[in-house]
Order: C-alpha cells, then sequence, then structure tokens
C-alpha cells in the first residue's frame, strides 16, 4: 500500500470516527432509558440541551425549549396510556413560553403520576414545565429559576419599572410598547402558573407563588435550589436516582476547540483508612 492509499484511509477512518461514535451513544441512550422504563414501569421523556458549538464560525449557540420540543413531547404524551406514569427528565436553560406551558398543561392533564427530574438545572421554561408536575426530585446542587417572561434582551418588569419611574414625557415610544407587552407577558404567566399550582395549594398560595416566579423578584438567572423550591410549597424532594444519573452521561457537551477548566480522574472515589 502506498503513501497515498494510507493517507485516504487514515482520512476516511477519521471522518467516519464522530458518525461511529454517535451511533454508540444512540445506541447506548436507547439501551439506559429502555432499563429505566423497565426497572420504574413508566414513560420516560428526556428535554435535554446541550450548548452546541458551529463548526465553521466557532461561536456558541444556546439551545432552548421551542416548538419542535413540544410537539415531540406532545407526541411521546399522546403515544402513552393515560394511566402509565411519566418520567420527565429536564435540563435546559429555558425558552418559548408557547412551547413550555404546551407541554406543562400536557402533562398537568396526564391522569398517571407525573415525576420531573432535575439533576442539574431547569430554568425559566424548565422551571414553568415543573410546576405543572407531581413531583419534582433535585439534586441537593440542582437549581430551578424565575419564570418572569422577557421581552428580547429585557426583563418584562425591569421595562414596567422604567416607565413607572420616569415622567411619560421622557419615555420614548418604542419602551412604552414594550411595557405595555411586559405587562400582559407577565399577567399571561402569572394566569398560567397559578392554574398549574393549583394541584399543590390552594388559589391564594398559588397565585402568590406564581407572583414570586414571574413578576420580577430576582433576575432572571437567579438559582432557586431544592430547599428554596420547598418552602415556596413545591413537591420537590433530593432522592435522584442513581440510574438517572448515569443517563446523563451519555449526553455529554459537545467538544470545544479550546480544553474546559475543569478537569478530575472519572472514577468514583470512597473514603479509606489510610495505612500507617
Amino acid at each position: 500500500m502506498d503513501i497515498l492509499s494510507i493517507l485516504w484511509l487514515f482520512f476516511m477512518i477519521s471522518a467516519l470516527q464522530p458518525v461511529l461514535r454517535r451511533q454508540f451513544l444512540d445506541t447506548m441512550r436507547t439501551r439506559k432509558i429502555a432499563e429505566l422504563e423497565r426497572k420504574r414501569g413508566t414513560r420516560v421523556i428526556l428535554l435535554i440541551h446541550r450548548q452546541e458549538t458551529m463548526s465553521l464560525l466557532g461561536f456558541p449557540l444556546m439551545r432552548y425549549i421551542d416548538i419542535n420540543d413540544s410537539e415531540e413531547v406532545l407526541r411521546a404524551i399522546q403515544m402513552t396510556d393515560e394511566e402509565v406514569p411519566l418520567d420527565i427528565v429536564l435540563h435546559t436553560p429555558g425558552g418559548l413560553v408557547l412551547a413550555a406551558l404546551q407541554i406543562a398543561r400536557a402533562i398537568r392533564n396526564h391522569k398517571g403520576k407525573v415525576t420531573v427530574f432535575v439533576p442539574h438545572y431547569a430554568m425559566s421554561g424548565g422551571t414553568l414545565i415543573a410546576l405543572a408536575a407531581d413531583e419534582i426530585v433535585m439534586c441537593k446542587h440542582s437549581m430551578l429559576g424565575p419564570i418572569d417572561p422577557q421581552l428580547g434582551q429585557f426583563p418584562a418588569a425591569s421595562l414596567i419599572k422604567v416607565v413607572e419611574q420616569k415622567p411619560i414625557a421622557e419615555v420614548d415610544d418604542q419602551t412604552l410598547i414594550m411595557a405595555d407587552i411586559g405587562r400582559k407577558a407577565i399577567q399571561q404567566v402569572v394566569e398560567a402558573a397559578t392554574d398549574l399550582l393549583r394541584r399543590h395549594m390552594d388559589e391564594k398560595t398559588a397565585g402568590e407563588v406564581a407572583a414570586k416566579l414571574a413578576t420580577g423578584t430576582w433576575t432572571h438567572d437567579y438559582p432557586i435550589s431544592a430547599e428554596a423550591a420547598r418552602s415556596l410549597g413545591l413537591p420537590v424532594n433530593t432522592d435522584m436516582p442513581d440510574d438517572l444519573l448515569q443517563l446523563m452521561k451519555l449526553y455529554p457537551q459537545p467538544v470545544r476547540r479550546q480544553s474546559g477548566g475543569v478537569e478530575y480522574l472519572p472514577m468514583p472515589r470512597h473514603h479509606s483508612i489510610k495505612e500507617q
């Protein structure tokens, strides 16, 4: 075999390696999901968003909950008998209110028990989905987040505050329009969240919790821990199954050009008595 043939073989193997790796991961995920469903007697649905990197331009694109996600989740729920429990695994920075609310209402109306698992974080629209579950399972350091609407790059609550604090003559038309949209958006999210929370608490308390989450009490990226979520009255526990954490390992962050800032030996470390 000449050098040219060796080079062609090398390039072909290099080109096929990512495809084969992806195929292996897909197979492992399918097996693990099937194993979880058999063990728990549930339908397992994962909504996982990782940060992708453009192969040519090299800048990060954050994935989020969109209409395609809601269509797929609704399709999975429609393929499941009403009495079969649902296990929803969330790992997302949030997304469109429309898509998140579609998913939330679908799981709220499901007759079987719905458990939402948050291994790491489910912010914004992810939290809105979690509010519809019968049970929310988090790790000790998992996070939920506020569900206050965002208009472009600005929080709706902040736009409203600008209009309230400045003389009307000093506010431009665009800001006034956005503030008006912001009021409507907040009211709609509060009403939707209150409706979802009624199954866990009385009407008055549900409204208060919804308002706290949706009216700009915190910044949009404020982390709400399992303990804090429980104090709000949400049905949260920290009994995260090990099998589910193992499943999350099969959804690695896409490889970046530069190495990350975190390194460790990927093996369990147990306490042991040192020899004298």
